[in-house]
């Protein structure tokens, strides 16, 4: 009656497709490239991918795993452990706020909630306009002209909510 095939099905394992643009994925290959035979490569590693991208894209995890050969759960839980790692594009302007005790002292708590306030968001959070992303930091050395702001690599001091409110408007003037 019926002849019994003789073929062997294999099965083929399908990796996702990726989100990331080819520019990305280069970016992402030329780093891994130039500092996977470091010490320790994957903490200096995310920070040259954020460096290039403005964070680790989620679909980079993959990538990055299999280059220092690790798994994508020991790469995400590096990401996702530290804070500084950002885990969605930013705003144009990141707002780094510091939250030590030092800037508490003189007024930084005040600043945060005027700040959360005033653009809508919280920290790790950017404004729907995609101009300003907000992030927490625990100290930026500028402790005697506190409470201090860092936008984007421009160090700020003694901001007051007022100051705050001027700073925004000339970082979303200048996108």
């Amino acid at each position: 009656m019926g002849k019994k095939s003789s073929l062997r099905v294999i099965p083929v394992k399908v990796e996702p497709l990726s989100a990331l643009t080819a520019a990305e994925r280069t970016a992402v290959d030329e780093v891994c490239a130039r500092l996977k035979s470091l010490d320790g490569p994957l903490i200096p590693i995310l920070h040259a991918v954020q460096e290039a991208l403005g964070y680790v894209p989620r679909d980079a995890i993959p990538v990055i795993a299999g280059e220092l050969n690790l798994s994508r759960a020991e790469v995400h839980g590096v990401v996702s452990f530290y804070h500084y790692f950002r885990r969605e594009q930013p705003g144009r302007h990141v707002f780094h706020l510091c939250r030590a005790e030092a800037c508490q002292s003189v007024g930084a708590v005040a600043l945060e909630a005027h700040a959360k306030r005033s653009l809508g968001i919280g920290f790790h959070e950017t404004t729907a306009d995609g101009a300003i992303s907000l992030e927490p930091v625990y100290c930026l050395g500028n402790c005697a002209l506190g409470p201090s702001l860092m936008i984007d690599d421009r160090l700020q001091g003694r901001v007051s909510p007022q100051r705050f409110d001027e700073l925004v408007a000339r970082a979303k003037a200048g996108s």
